[in-house]
Parts: structure tokens; sequence; C-alpha cells
């Protein structure tokens, strides 16, 4: 990859065009819109999407900062998308293009999913272990990544057929993300990414008491993006890089995060907590394809404020400064103990020096 920056699954990689549009940009991948065998089950409804903005419930000024989708994977014919995969590979050798898949609990699926999609020649799988709405109804998505035993007795089937790459892509929509990121890299895959979208409900319409997304009349809880998910999604690939580094040999795996990217700066963020890439969807759904040269140039701006010359230079540097809470109160006990040695400042006449000697006085000063 030229650059860390990664096209999320979804309404940006969802045909040739835009893939296309997203190389020409210079985005450092593309993972292209989640497909399965069936698309014909795939039926979508609009509106789809509701905004969060930074203000009143129903504000149509402020920042937005939450995005939710009701949205489902691609509903477009297999056929079709995997002639698009085909051409772009064609026309782009070079660029990595990673497939998202999904399919029902069902092994034969499976197995013709990933044979037909490797024919192709994209360079990866990216396995969609976490949409968390429309697709868990049928025991995909979010249901299997939720689940350890499904999602172990799955991955074997995967990594079992695929001869390319495979990530996990991880949900946060469970206690400890740890868990199935653990079961997924044992069960052969190459290295996860996090994190999905997180379960919500936009809010409710206060003039008509109906919530959002409202199709006629109704709505379903969807899955949550955008800035206000950064903090969270931060904690999670937090958690994920510290059971990596501490359980399996972390330069054999590969670990992408997700989650309300917008800056070169928070896309540092991820790859200080040890990530290799940085997906983003819901930026680019607000700012445009555009948007990865702002990231590039945000990003080497601060590499360069911290004279770092390469990604590796600083991916996981912050990593080893979270610790427990315990931890942190022995740590800041210890501190202050040392602080008030140093303030108490001389302990016997025998310790005075000719040349410290204001220092040494000014040190057991009160005020």
């Amino acid at each position: 990859m030229p650059n860390p920056f990664v096209i999320g699954s979804g309404p940006p990689g969802t045909n040739y065009t835009v893939m296309k549009r997203a190389f020409e940009e210079g985005w450092g991948a593309v993972i292209a819109k989640t497909v399965s065998l069936d698309a014909a089950k795939v039926i979508n409804v609009t509106p789809r999407y509701a905004r969060l903005r930074a203000g009143a419930n129903g504000s149509a000024k402020g920042q937005i900062i939450g995005w939710e989708n009701i949205e489902l994977i691609s509903d477009r014919p297999l056929e079709t998308m995997l002639n698009e995969f085909k051409q772009l590979k064609e026309e782009y050798p070079d660029r990595i293009l990673i497939a998202s898949i999904m399919e029902e609990y069902n092994k034969n699926a499976w197995e013709e999913l990933i044979e037909r999609v490797e024919e192709t020649g994209v360079d990866a799988f990216e396995i969609n272990f976490s949409c968390p709405h429309g697709m868990p109804e049928r025991k995909m998505g979010a249901a299997v990544g939720q689940d350890c035993t499904l999602l172990e007795e799955v991955c074997g089937w995967i990594n079992a057929k695929a001869t390319i790459p495979v990530w996990a892509k991880m949900t946060p929509n469970i206690t400890d993300i740890t868990q199935p990121a653990r079961v997924a890299l044992k069960s052969g895959c190459e290295g996860v990414s996090a994190i999905n979208t997180i379960m919500s409900v936009m809010g409710i319409n206060l003039d008509t008491l109906r919530p959002e997304p409202c199709v006629e009349g109704y709505s379903t809880p969807g899955g949550y993006s955008s800035k206000a998910v950064h903090p969270i999604a931060l904690g999670k690939v937090m958690n994920i890089a510290k059971m990596m580094k501490s359980e399996f040999n972390i330069e054999d795996y590969s670990l992408s995060g997700i989650g309300g990217v917008e800056t070169g700066g928070e896309a540092a963020e991820f790859i200080l907590l040890g990530a290799n890439s940085v997906q983003v969807c819901t930026g680019v759904m607000m700012h445009g394809y555009g948007l990865v040269k702002k990231l590039c140039s945000e990003l080497k701006d601060f590499m360069g404020k911290h004279n770092f010359s390469s990604i590796e230079e600083f991916r996981g540097l912050s990593l080893p400064y979270f610790t427990t809470h315990t931890d942190l109160v022995r740590r800041q006990k210890e501190a202050i103990q040392q602080r008030k040695a140093i303030k108490q400042g001389l302990q016997s006449d025998k310790d005075w020096t000719g040349d410290g000697f204001v220092k040494e006085t000014e040190s057991m000063v009160s005020n």
C-alpha cells in the first residue's frame, strides 16, 4: 500500500466507478461493499441514514458528529460485482483490492463464495462478522461475531478454503472484543479490523414522535459511526492490540483501525495504538474521495513534528502507557512521595554544600 488509508466497506466501495475513483484519488487500498451469493435477498429501504449534529434535538446547523445507517450489504448481483473486481484488478494490478464477504451459516455457501471471489484476483478478504442490523436476522454478520463458538467454526471453514489473506471484521456490540479477535486469529485469520458500527437508535423526531430514520412511520436500530464513535473505537483497538502483543507474535498479524477518522491526527492515534492501517467510510461519504490527500498531508505533518520517518517508527508507541487503575494509584503514590522528598530538602546538616547553598535553602521553604 502506498499509504495506510483504506476505503472501508460500505457505499464508497459499492461499484466499479466509485472504487476506480478511490484508486485515482490515491487511497492505499479499497474494501468493496460486502457481497454474498444471493443478492436477491438483500432489499434496502429509503431513507436509510440519519445524522446527529452538535446541538439540540433536530438541529440542522451544528457539526455532524454521528451518523446512523440501516443499510444492508450489496444488493447488486454477485456476478456483476465479480466482473467489476476483475476489471479493477486488470486496470490497477499494483493496487490493493479487498473483497468483503458474508454468508449464512452454511459451509458449502462460504466455500462457493470464497472460490468465486478469489477467481477475480482480489488481494485479500475481509469477513463481515459484524454488521449489526438486518443481516443478523439471517444468522449473518454480528450474529456470528458475537458467538465465539460459531465464529471459530466459520473461521475454520474460511481459512481452510481461502488462499489469500483474511481479515476478520469485529463487532463492538459485545462485552469483551478481545474474545472474538483471539478466536479469529487462532482460527487462521491473518488479521482483524475493528470496529464496525455500534448498534444505536439515532433519535426521536420531537414533532412527529417517530424514530429516525423514518420509513413509512417506522424504523429499526442501526449502525452508528462518524466522529462520536472515535473514542470508543480507540478503546476497542487498544484492547485488541494489547491482547495481540501479549498472546501472539504481533509482527505476523495485522490490525486495521476503524472509527470516526476525518483527520490525519485521528488516524495517527490508531497507529500509535498498534494499527497497521486505518479505514475510512463515513468520512468519505461526508467529505468525498479527495479526503485521502488531506489525511496523508496531516499524517506527514504529525510525523515531521516528531521526526518519524516511517509508520513503523511510531506504530504501537502509545500502547505501553495503558495500565490498570490499581497501577495508576501505585504510580501516583510513588510520584507524590518522590515530590515530597524533594520538597523536604536536606535531611541533615552534613548535606549542605557551598555551591548549592541558595537552592538548598529554597528547597526547605514552605511557601
